[in-house]
Parts: structure tokens; C-alpha cells; sequence
């Protein structure tokens, strides 16, 4: 069951070499790396992970890795797919390798709420009792799911146990999830993680996000989580600007992943094809918020210890 975790829910990206094969080894060092930063739990194959690039059974493959190296730690599969027996075959294999649950989107293409809700009704019909995380990621599905919509959504269907939030402005929609449910669903918020402070004072039970410094989003919550509020802001502050710089789209996960690869998570910074691949200038881009970020942690450090 998912409807009541809280924590930091990472959303990991997809290993790869430089010539676009499967790094299947870099996954145990990456799983390895969200956990050692206090994860408590991952999602994989999300829209940043580049899922859309994946074959079924690379699909099924990167899936299984994360799941085994994660030892016991929940992992959410996202099995969002145009092809309805596609996705009933993936989300099948993968909660028989052990996953948590799965994340499921609307297609695009998806208009009304009859539409939306004869779509959720075919999917469960087919996968059956597994926890579902519902996506609201209008900016990429094309689909905009209203909160009287999604309320009748989780009130039909108790295979929905968590909202990944990311429509905008997110704050105000999770507050109104809130304040509207009947049944209790976890809501995990997604966005790069670029609101969390706030969107965890609306009642965000944490995030479901991906950021190249996971210590931060696992900080940030557990600060925010105790009631040190202040606190938390504070060492948001600091991670905002190479935040906001990962918040680029895909373009932005290519920068992810090369801080990734120069924090010795992953081997290769490399994005499958089609893909952005980043520019000398970008490079340097990198080096100077790194720079920037380690001062601004190292002069945190010299006044917590004034203290």
C-alpha cells in the first residue's frame, strides 16, 4: 500500500554509454547513491528517465536492476504507454520482480472527463489491484486534469493511492486535493522538486523529483517535516540556482547527468538519441554554479559551527 508514504520519493534517470547502450552496472551505483542521500524509495522509468526511449524489454530490464539493487527500499515503475496492453504487460512483470507500484499518466489525447474516466476504468479492468501513482504532468501529457476530476478518480478507483502533482500552480491544486478527499491519498510533488518548501506547507507529503544533490530534497524534508520550516528554506536557498539549471527540459537532465557522472554516480553523462548533448560553454555553466554552491555549503558550515 501506498496512500500513506511521506518522504523523498527520487526520480532517477536512466543510465547510458556513450554509444546509447544500457549501463546496467551504473544503475547499482546510482541506487546506491540515492540511498546513501536518505531516499526513501525511487521511481524509475519516469519522463526524465527517458522511458519513451526504451524498448519493452529494456524497459523491463532497467526496471528489474533498480528494483534488485534498491533491497527492499519501495520502487514505483512508471508504465505510462499509448498501447493499453503494453502497459498492462509492463506493469505486470514489474510488480512480479518485486516493485511497489506503478505511475500511470493520461494519454494524450484525453479531453473529457468521461474520456478520462472510461481510460482509468480499461486500465484497472486489466492490471488489476496494483497501487497506482496518478501523474498530473499536464506540460507533457497535453491533458488537464481538474480536481473534481481526480477526486472522482481516487473516490472510483482505490488502486490510486498517491498523486504525483505537477500541474501549475501546483501549491494552490495540492491544497484544494487536500481540503476536497474523502479517501486519503498520498500526494508526492514532482516539478524538479523547484517549489517543494512551499508546496509542502499546502500539505505535499514530499517530493517525487529528480535533482543531481538528493541530500538536499532529503534535508529540505525532514527539516520541513519536524516543523523547522526556516531551516528548511534556508538549505533550499542555497541548491536553487543549479536547481532551476536542471529545470530545463531534457536539456536539463543532460546537465543532471553530468553532475551525476562528476559525483561518481553514474559512469557516462550520456543521453540517448535523440537527445541534447552539452556545449564546452555548458560545461563551464556547470563548473561555475558547482563552484558557486560549494562555497555557499562551506560558509553554512563555518556558521553553523560559529554557533
Amino acid at each position: 500500500m501506498l496512500d500513506h508514504i511521506k518522504g523523498v520519493y527520487i526520480i532517477a534517470q536512466t543510465p547510458f554509454a556513450e554509444d546509447g547502450a544500457l549501463d546496467l552496472p551504473s544503475i547499482d551505483t546510482l541506487t546506491d547513491f540515492y540511498f546513501r542521500h536518505r531516499a526513501d524509495g525511487l521511481t524509475v522509468l519516469g519522463v526524465s528517465g527517458e522511458s519513451g526511449k526504451l524498448g519493452a524489454e529494456e524497459a523491463l530490464a532497467v526496471a528489474e536492476r533498480f528494483i534488485q539493487r534498491a533491497k527492499g527500499h519501495p520502487v514505483i515503475v512508471g508504465v505510462s504507454n499509448p498501447s493499453l496492453a503494453a502497459l498492462a504487460e509492463l506493469a505486470g512483470r514489474v510488480m512480479d520482480r518485486g516493485a511497489a507500484g506503478v505511475m500511470i499518466a493520461p494519454p494524450g489525447g484525453t479531453r473529457t472527463e468521461e474520456e478520462l474516466f472510461g481510460y482509468f476504468d480499461a486500465v484497472f479492468r486489466r492490471i488489476g489491484q496494483v497501487p497506482t501513482v496518478l501523474q498530473d504532468f499536464p506540460f507533457s501529457t497535453g491533458v488537464w486534469m481538474s480536481v473534481p476530476s481526480m477526486l472522482r478518480l481516487i473516490e472510483a478507483f482505490p488502486q490510486i493511492q498517491v498523486v504525483k502533482a505537477e500541474d501549475i500552480p501546483s501549491p494552490a491544486k495540492i491544497s484544494r486535493l487536500r481540503a476536497s478527499q474523502g479517501r486519503r491519498v498520498a500526494i508526492l510533488t514532482g516539478n524538479n522538486a523547484l517549489y517543494l518548501p512551499t508546496e509542502m506547507d499546502h500539505g505535499a507529503d514530499g517530493p517525487m523529483a529528480g535533482f543531481s544533490h538528493p541530500e538536499m530534497l532529503s534535508e529540505v524534508y525532514r527539516l520541513h517535516a519536524s516543523g523547522q520550516r526556516e531551516a528548511a528554506r534556508d538549505v533550499f536557498d542555497r541548491y536553487l540556482p543549479l536547481l532551476n539549471y536542471e529545470g530545463q527540459g531534457f536539456w536539463g537532465v543532460a546537465a543532471r547527468k553530468e553532475v551525476l557522472r562528476r559525483r561518481g554516480a553514474i559512469r557516462s553523462g550520456a543521453m540517448r538519441q535523440p537527445g541534447p548533448r552539452l556545449t564546452p560553454e555548458d560545461l563551464r555553466d556547470i563548473d561555475l554554479l558547482l563552484e558557486r554552491l560549494g562555497r555557499s555549503l562551506a560558509e553554512a558550515g563555518k556558521t553553523a559551527a560559529a554557533a
